[in-house]
């Protein structure tokens, strides 16, 4: 990939990025979008304000840029809460760590890259990338101290900013906890794979076992129930009669006589169509005793040591864990049995090495576009294409990073799947796991099978010994960097504008 091709990419995706900014600023100003970035009370106080045409609304405007990179903590904390300011400390310190790596490999590490060795350079705008990498180092060369002395101060700078900033974020999580109100949940410990007895509800065995071996902070306990069609029906029903007439908290008439309706063949009245009151239905809806209950405790301390203490020998009966807040609950995993877990989770593993190797093909298709000797070659009949200066430039240096962004588009969704299928019971501990599964499928499939796949293509034979393998591998994975550093500008620049602004027209 020539110097060109890369500004090619940055000049699209930063003018992406400033169209997207222009197009947030118009947009934060509109009528229609002012309870979405502002919120109902500024919609109330400039009603009349926004019934006039304004020509201002229309122009793009940077005064937001300004208010927000004056905004101090204490009012982004009081504004927006604790994560917001350890989002905002995270984003300082990748700026902080990435503008010294900036400055040390701009100034100490490109200039022994480029003359690295003795030859004919041309033009900075023809040359090509790779001799700007590592690659270009001639073996054994006296100036390989620059990269240890630049990777130890980087490192070193790195692992202090991450002890002051992990020192300020526990400091104010701690003056936090202090401030927050007594929150129920803190007393709550969630039981799973509660045995089945020969008592007619398991709401006595919980209350049995738990007065037996908790009797001290033991205060009381609900027994979870999984809920009918039915229920779910009425539920959906009582919602949009509410939604009506919000005025009034009304519900159907409980008191309605049968309705009888004229028949349209013979004329004679029928009753096949009644009102029952709901509750007459609620009397025929069975609500099913799951084996899980929440358990409530007098104090902190006896819910936190009965949610991390066995209950039993056996592993399976009697799981205790903190209860998530209410809010957060996963009702629709609460019943599951838990002896069922394992299952799923295997399941889940299975399907996400699955999907993992699905995904090569793309990711190997993405690395021949960015190779264009090698797509000249399988493709001839692009040839003419390709031989245009620009299209060249936009093929190699901006088309394989948008392709594969459009591609992991998929990934995020579907790791929500496989997260949901492996029984959570919140919100927050699903999310966690897909989290956790879309940084795996990110090191595996954009960082170790890009560079196999470049390497792959563009070196390896299939009569290449073992010897020689380990040396092209060598000499070709620091030429893949050029990917890296085209991917990251889609998606540090074009691709993150683009969701932030989805998500908050969402």
């Amino acid at each position: 990939m020539k110097i060109s091709a890369l500004m090619t990419s940055a000049g699209i995706n930063i003018g992406i990025c400033v169209l997207l900014w222009s197009l947030y600023s118009v947009l934060r100003k509109q009528p229609a979008f002012v309870r979405v970035y502002f919120g109902r009370r500024i919609a109330e106080e400039n009603r009349l304000l926004r019934e006039a045409f304004i020509l201002e609304r229309f122009v793009p405007s940077t005064g937001w840029i300004v208010k927000a990179l004056q905004c101090t903590e204490e009012e982004l904390l009081a504004a927006a809460g604790l994560d917001a300011v350890a989002f905002n400390r995270m984003l300082v310190f990748s700026i902080r760590i990435f503008s010294l790596a900036a400055i040390l490999c701009l100034f100490g590490i490109l200039p022994v890259h480029y003359f690295g060795r003795k030859m004919h350079r041309l033009e900075i705008s023809s040359e090509q990338l790779h001799m700007f990498t590592v690659g270009n180092v001639e073996v054994q060369s006296r100036w390989l101290w620059v990269h240890s002395i630049v990777l130890y101060i980087i490192s070193g700078v790195a692992c202090f900013l991450l002890y002051v900033e992990y020192r300020h974020i526990a400091r104010l999580r701690l003056i936090h906890l202090k401030r927050a109100t007594v929150n129920p949940g803190q007393f709550t410990v969630l039981v799973r794979g509660i045995p089945k007895t020969t008592n007619e509800s398991c709401s006595t065995d919980v209350d049995d076992f738990f007065t037996k071996y908790h009797p001290s902070s033991y205060l009381f306990h609900q027994v979870v129930y999984k809920a009918g069609k039915v229920q779910k029906i009425i539920t959906g029903a009582k919602k949009a009669c509410g939604m009506s007439d919000p005025s009034t908290d009304t519900t159907l008439d409980q008191s309605c006589e049968a309705i009888t309706y004229p028949c349209s063949l013979c004329g004679a009245s029928s009753d096949s169509f009644r009102l029952l009151p709901t509750a007459e239905v609620a009397k025929n809806i069975d609500n099913e005793e799951c084996a899980a209950a929440f358990v409530f405790f007098k104090t902190r301390y006896g819910a936190l040591v009965a949610s991390e203490a066995l209950q039993t020998s056996n592993p399976t009966n009697w799981v205790t864990d903190l209860a998530p807040e209410p809010d957060d609950v996963y009702w629709s995993n609460i019943w599951l049995p838990y002896k069922q877990l394992w299952i799923r989770r295997i399941a889940t593993v299975l399907g996400s090495l699955v999907f993992l190797v699905s995904f090569l093909l793309p990711v190997a298709f993405i690395q021949g576009l960015s190779r264009l000797d090698q797509l000249q070659k399988k493709l001839p009949f692009l040839d003419g294409l390709l031989k245009k200066p620009y299209m060249s430039q936009i093929i190699t240096g901006y088309l394989p990073s948008v392709i594969l962004l459009l591609f992991l588009y998929t990934v995020s969704p579907i790791m929500i799947r496989f997260s949901t299928m492996e029984g959570p019971t919140s919100h927050s501990e699903r999310k966690k796991s897909a989290c956790s599964k879309v940084l795996y499928f990110y090191i595996w499939n954009v960082f170790f099978v890009s560079l196999a796949s470049g390497a792959v293509i563009s070196q390896l034979s299939p009569s290449s010994s073992t010897k020689d393998i380990a040396v092209r591998l060598a000499h070709v994975i620091p030429e893949q960097t050029t990917f890296f550093i085209t991917y990251v500008l889609t998606s540090g620049w074009a691709s993150l504008s683009s969701v932030n602004l989805c998500n908050s027209l969402a």
